[in-house]
């Protein structure tokens, strides 16, 4: 199913219902939607973005894809300070302009041309040259200010004595999450389609998180990650008849978390334990290669924030699902259960 078929904000990721209220990215065929009170503008901008000739606005998405070899800590200040500057200038232009518009005395800007006329040509003229100057400068980076501050205060989370898993000291310059810190790909990103009818509420806090893999390929980088968790998907619905993709969340070998069904929703992972637990599964077969450090460490924190936010129990228990379902094999992978035998909650 196409990205394009509902109008969702790309922000708030709530349906669009009025198009009066929507802004859509002007960026080729990207066609992402955004709600206008969630691009962060005011009500001003929004009515220079409107009025001025050739002013186009860009989603963060497509923004991001402008470079990709700057170093993570370069690119996370850069994208903060370029935000914080397309804002300065957009308030500056309409300074500029009320100034101009205000003062009758102000003498003929074009002589050729009318006062009013010149004044509001050179006035635009002068908006339309800063503001393109600025969105160059911004194309030329990322802007991605609330994963910043996600990331800063989920870092502070990390405990790396309990589970003494080690943590890479660099991040892949495409793989942003990279196991240190807990960063969703949510499922419009994956490009999921949507639930074949509602799914059932989750009773919360859960007491019990089941481990499987996926026995799929593995996968390194996000964009192969997307790939596997859009197949599996696909596999659940057209061949088993499920209503969405089974499990709550998958956990990639980029050291991203894919969020399945979440944690509000039942999944369907384990017939007789979908209601009371949610399930992790890792995108891969482990039956003789453990998952990576960056799968490890982000599970940890996924269960830290978990307990956090009163979806896990603080006493829950994490368990293997072939040690629930000895008899079916699709759930066997030692290798994966293994790597979790020193972990406060296994058993």
């Amino acid at each position: 199913m196409s990205r394009n078929a509902l109008e969702i904000c790309l922000k708030c990721h709530e349906l669009i219902v009025d198009n009066s209220s929507r802004i859509e990215c002007d960026n080729g065929s990207c066609g992402r939607f955004c709600h206008r009170k969630c691009t962060e503008l005011t009500d001003d901008q929004l009515k220079v973005l409107d009025s001025v000739p050739n002013l186009r606005w860009k989603c963060d998405m497509c923004l991001g894809k402008m470079e990709t070899g700057a170093k993570m800590s370069q690119w996370l200040e850069n994208s903060l300070r370029e935000h914080e500057k397309r804002l300065e200038i957009l308030e500056q232009g309409l300074e500029k302009r009320s100034k101009l518009d205000d003062s009758p005395q102000t003498p003929p800007l074009c002589p050729f041309l009318p006062n009013t006329i010149g004044r509001k040509a050179v006035t635009i003229t002068v908006l339309f040259v800063l503001l393109t100057l600025m969105l160059g400068v911004v194309l030329a980076t990322t802007t991605n200010l609330f994963d910043k501050t996600l990331n800063q205060s989920k870092l502070s989370d990390v405990d790396d004595s309990r589970q003494n898993i080690p943590i890479n000291s660099t991040i892949d310059q495409d793989n942003i999450g990279g196991g240190l810190i807990l960063r969703f790909v949510e499922r419009q990103q994956w490009l999921a389609q949507p639930p074949q009818k509602k799914i059932p509420d989750l009773e919360q806090p859960v007491k019990l998180v089941i481990v499987l893999p996926t026995n799929s390929d593995d996968c390194t980088t996000q964009a192969q990650c997307v790939f596997r968790v859009r197949l599996r998907q696909s596999f659940d619905i057209e061949s088993v008849q499920e209503d969405d993709i089974v499990f709550n969340f998958l956990i990639g070998g980029d050291g991203n978390v894919y969020v399945g069904r979440g944690w509000d929703q039942v999944g369907a992972h384990m017939a007789g334990y979908n209601s009371k637990s949610l399930s992790l599964a890792y995108i891969g077969s482990f039956q003789t290669r453990k998952p990576s450090d960056k799968q490890l460490s982000v599970t940890r924190l996924l269960l830290q924030r978990g307990v956090k936010l009163g979806k896990i129990a603080p006493n829950y228990r994490l368990t293997a699902a072939s040690k629930l379902e000895p008899t079916l094999t699709q759930y066997k992978a030692d290798a994966l259960y293994q790597s979790f035998g020193n972990w406060t909650h296994w058993s």
